[in-house]
This record gives structure tokens, C-alpha cells and sequence, in this order.
């Protein structure tokens, strides 16, 4: 199959569609980027490796942090994880507090922001240095050293970050928050400000679609582990548009508000999409128009 080709064809079309869409701008750092840059990357588990457009221009990956978060703490704690919060999809928008409150504060899954920030206390409780130690995990998956925080974009979070910081409170509320709510959002605030390429994203999503062997041929979690994690990502990894992304694109994937969209082929491959703009849902407008002509023009959804 001519992916390089596909891929070309792809950006030129969508890229061509009138983009109606906004950038986040409730969080200042990231309403300053240009909604018109799109890029897309293809890795292939056992080919070439592909890209069209913008594909190597770094941006704030923002909720597609979860996903590594989750891993991190879901291979060191096991299942007992999930004692603490769900794995339901949520049916609401990422930053939703009635559902939590009505819930007895157990988040409905780990990549809505209450679950992510359960997650997120997991880590400080059980890492020596959350920070150095998240960062260091993130660089080993995409084996790729230079990757880093956007100190910008996470001090533009900590600034605007109300909502949060409601959240933060109500799980401590009900006793599912353990350390100190300014340390567990730092944290969280610093993970979503990971600054990624397509192409460190696709590296770094690699051991998810590899059984949990990562590009540097290490088991970085358990093959179990991924398949649960990819389950999680196809019915909750956009929030409540999830339904709308299994049944248009069929793969399992994350997305977040800098524009980045992940999603993969167990066994096949890894595709990130990039561009800054969102639909009403909060997902990338671009992103979403080229995973559904994607998996649509090689037939290689999972359905």
C-alpha cells in the first residue's frame, strides 16, 4: 500500500476544507498558535515510517498525557488502580464536576481530567521525583532524550487552571485525593505541557500498539496492561465525543486540546495527527477529518 502517497493525498484534501474551527484559548499559551498547521505521521510497527505537512513541529500534547501517566501508574500499582476510580466512559466534557460529585468522588474513567488527576496522586505517592521521573518514562517510550516541558505552557495551566483546582477539591472531599492538592496539580499541569512532534508521539504510542514492547525493544508494560489501555482509549479517549471516533475512525486513540489526535492498529501501526484547531467537542478539526479518510481509504480500522 502506498502510505506516503495516502498520506500526501490526505493532507492536501483536508487541508483544502474550510476551517471553521478555534484554538483553546482559555489557556493563554495555547490560543497564540496558528490553527492552519496540520501534519500527520505514520509509524509502522514492521515498515517505513511516513509524514505529510507539519509533522515535525512541536505542540503541546496536552490530555494525550493521560495515556502515559495511566501506563506509569498502572504498571507500578496494578489493578488495585482501579479501586480508586473506573473505567466507564464518561458521556461529558473532560472538565465535568456534577457527574464526580454525584459519583462520591470515584471518576467515571482515567482520561477525564478527575480521572487523570486520581492518576496524577498515584504518581506523587509512589515516585521519588514525579516530575524527573514521568519525563524520563515519556523520553524512554519515544526513545528520544530531548523531549520536554513547555515551562510556559504549564505556568499559563497553573494560571487558569479553576477548574482543576474545583476538581482537586472535591476529590479531596471525598478522601480520593492523598497528597497535597498544589503538589498533585503542578504535576498534572507539567504533564500536559509536554511540547511533542507527530512523530515523537507516534514513537512514544509505539509500545501500545506493540504489546507493550517499546522502540527500544524493552517491556515497558505488561501486554495485558496495553490491551487494557487500548480498551480505555476506544471508549473513553475522547471524552463525549468517544462514540463518534469509534464509529467514524475505529481505532482507540487519545486526543488533547493542543490539536494532537493519537490513534493505532495493535500489531500494525501508530498515525498522530496535529492541528491546533478544535471542533465543538474540543478534538482537532483537521485531526479528525484525516483519521476517518485515513482508516477509510486502507480499510484498517479494528472493526
Amino acid at each position: 500500500m502506498n502510505y506516503k502517497q495516502i498520506l500526501q493525498d490526505i493532507h492536501k484534501e483536508v487541508s483544502a476544507l474550510k476551517n471553521t474551527s478555534e484554538v483553546a484559548n482559555y489557556i493563554p499559551e495555547l490560543a497564540k498558535v496558528n490553527k492552519d498547521q496540520f501534519g500527520i505521521y505514520l509509524n509502522n510497527i514492521n515498515g517505513e515510517n511516513f509524514e505529510a505537512g507539519d509533522a515535525d513541529v512541536t505542540f503541546s500534547i496536552q490530555s494525550i498525557s493521560k495515556v502515559f501517566s495511566l501506563a506509569m501508574a498502572f504498571g507500578s500499582q496494578g489493578d488495585t488502580l482501579w479501586e480508586r476510580m473506573d473505567v466507564e466512559p464518561s458521556g461529558n466534557p473532560f472538565n465535568y464536576l456534577s457527574l464526580l460529585e454525584r459519583e462520591k468522588g470515584i471518576p467515571r474513567n482515567p482520561l477525564i481530567n478527575s480521572g487523570a488527576i486520581v492518576v496524577t496522586d498515584c504518581l506523587v505517592s509512589s515516585l521519588k521525583n514525579p516530575k524527573e521521573d514521568f519525563l524520563q518514562f515519556v523520553r524512554d517510550l519515544a526513545n528520544d532524550q530531548t523531549i520536554d516541558y513547555d515551562y510556559e505552557v504549564a505556568a499559563s495551566e497553573k494560571d487558569t487552571g479553576f477548574r482543576n483546582y474545583a476538581i482537586a477539591n472535591l476529590l479531596k472531599s471525598f478522601d480520593n485525593l492523598h497528597n497535597p492538592i498544589e503538589e498533585v496539580l503542578d504535576f498534572y499541569f507539567h504533564q500536559c505541557s509536554i511540547a511533542m512532534n507527530c512523530k515523537q508521539l507516534s514513537n512514544a504510542f509505539f509500545a501500545f500498539a506493540n504489546r507493550g514492547v517499546c522502540m527500544q525493544n524493552n517491556t515497558c508494560i505488561k501486554p495485558k496492561q496495553a490491551k487494557r489501555i487500548n480498551a480505555i482509549m476506544l471508549t473513553c479517549g475522547f471524552y463525549d465525543e468517544a462514540g463518534e471516533f469509534a464509529f467514524e475512525v475505529g481505532l482507540p486513540g487519545k486526543s488533547g486540546v493542543g490539536g494532537g489526535i493519537v490513534a493505532l492498529l495493535p500489531n500494525q501501526y501508530v498515525i498522530t495527527t496535529w492541528s491546533p484547531g478544535l471542533n465543538e467537542k474540543g478534538n482537532s478539526y483537521y485531526g479528525m477529518q484525516a483519521l476517518e479518510r485515513f482508516t477509510t481509504q486502507t480499510n484498517s480500522s479494528i472493526f
